[in-house]
């Protein structure tokens, strides 16, 4: 195994040795000792994260000995820093591992119960080496999770039951910050600092609409610093700012939200996942509809020439804190729309005359937004979720035919999932407009170097905030070159027969996907032709006397 997959973990035996820069004010001092001591009494959780994070395909046997081999390691680089092998590495892709394992539920109770240390180790480090991009604090809130999961089914009768019904919630919190975190270091590595700047000067105005810019500011810029440790995959420095944050919210209550007080008085990291899922606090009664300083004023044009970073920033702040109905992506459309306004109207003879009108572009982009979710919503309810997931299996193929076949499974599940998650909501717009973000983010991927063909990578890499509505827009890809045809596609046997809901389902969404790449050039109706036809073959022979001879005799005339 080569030495440079561990240079990451470096930087976390580089902090145990190093001498830190200690606080001053005594608030603060406490909130570091706090969070000193979290890190050292969960020290080893840690060191499993770090190990099975950057380096995927080690044991969990191998991964006990590479903790001896690098002391020598750490050695040589504490001496001299700026050796090549002591500098950071991006993480690798994870579609080398198998099926996360899983144990019969008696076993796992027993494991829990004789050597609850082991299970655990052992959880974190499948769960990590799977999810390399996931915050180290999010896998140590999945890890008390799992745990209380697993002590409190180890005492019911149908263990069975319990175990899998209290995983779910478990499982769909780190799909959901896996997700969101990729989506965010994604932002950050292919457009910057900046963007993520005003992702979270959105999101924070919506979430605490009574907090003073200044202050949101100086949050603001804790959140940025956060990322930069946690996208680079620093360990401890990653859970150490994600603890700054929380800190700096927490002592500041009165002034951001009244909604936090009991997430507050949690300790690491319980305090900082309940405060993200805390609601919106309750926007002030004397912010009033609109703010007309940016459309009415005759000095627009001077205030935005004087300070361009900080006139955008507060606009986002007003425009956002004002609309906790719209979407992240939305508002950040909004944003853009209002530079390029602004961009125009401040070089004509009248720029107030000009840009007076700048709610109406306002309004029509979000109507135009919404107009798009409730006909996607509208074809969810007119197709139902198989229907709606062979759609975009079909339309996400053809756009992006270089993906793996799992990959395009995945991304058609999730798109599924906003539209099942948010049509039924009364905040569906938003709802449908963040999740579906998030999938284009995930197709796009986090690596700024990714390529996958001219017309998506225009799309991940043009204008954030405009993201999806340039996916929308995209037809097939005309430069891709299908594989040759194989008849293996065409071929299938009795075990068709046998399989599980779940694990047919799998099998249909990977034959879809392939017939795609295959057939790149018929239309979504001659597909879905042929798909009919190979779901009508699997319903026929599996109703035979005989199925292995129905699918060789029937096989063959799917393609045809």
């Amino acid at each position: 195994m080569k030495l440079l997959k561990l240079t990451g973990f470096i930087f976390f035996l580089f902090f145990l040795t190093e001498s830190l820069t200690l606080p001053t004010q005594p608030r603060d001092i406490e909130n570091f000792n706090s969070t000193q001591k979290f890190i050292e009494d969960n020290i080893e959780y840690i060191t499993i994260i770090a190990f099975a994070q950057y380096v995927q395909e080690a044991t969990f046997e191998e991964m006990e000995k590479l903790v001896k081999d690098m002391v020598e390691y750490k050695d040589r680089c504490m001496a001299d820093k700026t050796l090549p092998e002591c500098s950071k590495l991006p993480k690798s892709d994870v579609g080398f591992l198998p099926p996360f394992p899983t144990l019969d539920p008696e076993e796992k109770c027993q494991a829990y119960e004789s050597n609850r240390e082991s299970l655990l180790n052992h959880f974190l480090y499948e769960v990590a080496r799977r999810n390399p991009f996931v915050f180290a604090p999010t896998l140590l809130t999945v890890a008390v999770h799992f745990e209380e999961v697993a002590k409190s089914c180890c005492e019911e009768q149908n263990k069975v039951n319990c175990l899998q019904t209290r995983a779910i919630p478990v499982t769909q919190y780190l799909k959901a910050f896996s997700s969101y975190q990729k989506h965010v270091c994604g932002a950050l590595l292919k457009f910057g600092t900046k963007v993520v700047h005003f992702i979270y000067i959105a999101i924070l105005s919506q979430k605490f609409p009574k907090i003073e810019f200044k202050e949101l500011i100086s949050l603001v810029e804790d959140v940025s610093s956060n990322y930069d440790g946690c996208c680079e995959g620093d360990v401890v420095q990653c859970i150490r700012d994600t603890s700054k944050v929380m800190n700096h919210i927490c002592s500041k209550q009165d002034s951001i939200s009244s909604k936090i007080k009991e997430c507050c008085e949690k300790k690491i990291p319980e305090r900082g996942q309940c405060i993200i899922n805390s609601n919106k606090d309750d926007r002030p009664k004397d912010l009033s509809l609109r703010e007309g300083k940016f459309t009415d004023s005759e000095n627009v044009c001077q205030e935005r020439d004087a300070d361009p970073d900080t006139f955008f920033a507060k606009f986002t702040f007003e425009y956002s804190r004002r609309h906790p109905d719209l979407s992240i992506p939305e508002l950040l459309r909004i944003v853009q729309i209002y530079k390029d306004l602004l961009r125009n109207c401040c070089n004509t003879e009248n720029p107030p005359g000009c840009y007076r009108y700048a709610e109406d572009k306002f309004n029509e982009t979000t109507e135009k937004s919404l107009k798009m979710v409730q006909q996607e919503c509208k074809h969810f309810q007119n197709l139902g979720k198989d229907g709606l997931k062979y759609h975009y299996l079909i339309r996400l193929t053809k756009i992006a035919p270089q993906l793996s076949t799992e990959e395009l499974v995945s991304l058609g599940e999730k798109m599924v999932t906003a539209f099942t998650t948010c049509c039924t909501l009364s905040e569906e717009f938003a709802c449908v407009d963040n999740l579906a973000d998030l999938v284009f983010g995930e197709l796009c991927g986090v690596n700024e170097n990714r390529t996958i063909n001219p017309a998506v990578d225009h799309c991940c890499k043009t204008n954030f905030a405009f993201r999806r509505p340039c996916f929308e827009s995209l037809k097939a890809d005309k430069t891709y070159v299908p594989p040759p045809f194989s008849q293996d596609l065409f071929t299938f046997h009795a075990d068709m027969c046998q399989s599980q809901n779940e694990e047919l389902q799998r099998k249909t969404d990977r034959f879809l996907v392939n017939l795609v790449k295959l057939k790149h050039e018929l239309t979504d109706e001659e597909l879905q032709s042929l798909f009919t036809n190979f779901a009508n073959v699997v319903d026929k022979c599996c109703k035979a006397e005989s199925p292995e001879v129905c699918f060789n005799e029937e096989s063959p005339k799917i393609g045809n």
